[in-house]
C-alpha cells in the first residue's frame, strides 16, 4: 500500500501535487528517496540473524561476539566503528532484538516482498507503465485481490496466502530490481570509472577499519549498487 500512496500519481490525485514531472533527475530523486527507506536496510536486516544464528551454531562465542558483529558489519554495510572495539564490548546488545532473542529475519523478508505484492496487484488493476508508477488507488479489483488473501487470516500457511495474490509461493526479488531499475542504471552510469567497493573483513585486533576506498558517491548510493548486483546477482 505505501508503494501506491508514496508516488507522485497518488499525490496528485488527492491534490497534495499539482503536477507530475516526468523529468530524469525527478524520477531518480523520488526514487532514492524509496531506495533510502527500502534498500540501505536490506543489509542490516540480513545480518542481524546471520550473527544471531552463528552464536546458536555454537560458531560464535562469547569471547568474540563483538568480533563477530564487526565482520557482519564490515561484509554487508561497509561499516566499521569509529573507534577501536575488543572482546569487552558488546555492541550487538544496542539493537533490542538480539539480547531480547526476537528474530529479525521476517523484516528483511518483508522488504523483499511487499515488492511481490505491489506487482501483482498493480497487474490486476490494469497499470501500464513503469512500476515505480503504479497507483492501485480506486482499484477494485486490487482491493479485492488483496481483500480476499488478508481474509485467510492464520487459517492457511503463508505460501498459500502468497501464492493467492502473488502466482507463485517463493520469495522473488525480481519485482524490487525492476522497481529500482531506473536508479540501478542511473548508479551504473555514475559509478563508471570509480572503484565502488569496500574490503569484506574488519582488520584483526582494533576492528577500526573495514573500509576501502569508496567513490564520490554518497554510501546510500554504494549500498544501493553493492547489495542490489551481489545480492540479486544483476551486474
Amino acid at each position: 500500500m505505501s508503494l501506491s500512496v508514496s508516488t507522485p500519481e497518488h499525490l496528485k490525485s488527492i491534490g497534495l501535487l499539482q503536477e507530475i514531472s516526468t523529468d530524469k533527475e525527478y524520477v531518480i530523486n523520488y526514487l532514492m528517496g524509496q531506495a533510502l527507506e527500502r534498500i540501505a536496510f536490506l543489509p542490516f536486516g540480513f545480518l542481524i540473524d546471520q550473527f544471531r544464528w552463528s552464536v546458536f551454531r555454537g560458531e560464535t562465542t562469547a569471547e568474540n561476539y563483538n568480533e563477530k558483529w564487526w565482520q557482519l558489519r564490515c561484509k554487508h554495510q561497509g561499516l566499521s566503528p569509529p573507534i577501536p572495539r575488543g572482546a569487552a564490548d558488546f555492541d550487538p546488545g544496542s539493537k533490542f532484538h538480539i539480547p531480547s532473542n526476537t528474530p529479525y529475519i521476517r523484516y528483511f523478508v518483508s522488504f523483499v516482498i511487499q515488492f511481490q505484492f505491489h506487482k501483482a496487484l498493480c497487474e490486476v488493476s490494469g497499470h501500464k507503465g513503469p512500476l515505480h508508477r503504479c497507483d492501485i488507488y480506486n482499484s477494485a479489483a486490487a482491493g479485492k485481490k488483496l481483500r480476499d488473501m488478508l481474509a485467510m487470516g492464520s487459517s492457511k500457511p503463508w505460501p498459500d496466502a502468497m501464492e493467492a495474490i502473488t502466482g507463485q509461493r517463493k520469495m522473488d526479488a525480481k519485482p524490487l530490481i525492476e522497481f529500482f531499475q531506473p536508479l540501478t542504471d542511473w548508479l551504473i552510469e555514475q559509478n563508471a570509472g570509480y572503484d565502488v567497493t569496500w574490503q569484506d573483513e574488519c582488520p584483526p585486533g582494533t576492528f577500526s577499519s573495514g573500509s576501502g576506498t569508496l567513490s564520490r558517491m554518497t554510501t546510500a548510493m554504494c549500498l544501493l549498487y553493492i547489495f542490489i548486483g551481489f545480492y540479486f546477482q544483476i551486474q
